[in-house]
């Protein structure tokens, strides 16, 4: 308990992917649902992505044993540029 290993960082990559994409296509849902335009959209998805991409990898962290304060602090630097790039390339 309180380990990394490559099946946790797997794992944990895996959530943030899943949930980047949850937020994207939520995000483009709602957007699109409210008739906004594209630059209000598309900000709507990215915030989505990084809210989601945090939430899920959060809760795979969290499973691993680490404490609250700690698997904030793992998704935050973990995540970050991962989803900031992601985010560039899929909407650029």
């Amino acid at each position: 308990s309180g380990t990394a290993s490559w099946s946790m960082a797997a794992q944990a990559t895996l959530h943030c992917l899943t949930g980047c994409a949850i937020g994207e296509v939520l995000g483009m849902v709602i957007g699109t649902a409210l008739g906004w335009g594209n630059v209000p959209t598309l900000i709507l998805a990215i915030a989505l992505a990084f809210f989601f991409g945090y939430l899920l990898t959060l809760r795979g962290v969290l499973k691993a044993g680490i404490g609250v304060k700690a698997a904030i602090r793992v998704a935050l630097a973990a995540d970050t540029l991962s989803i900031a790039v992601m985010e560039l390339i899929d909407n650029g």
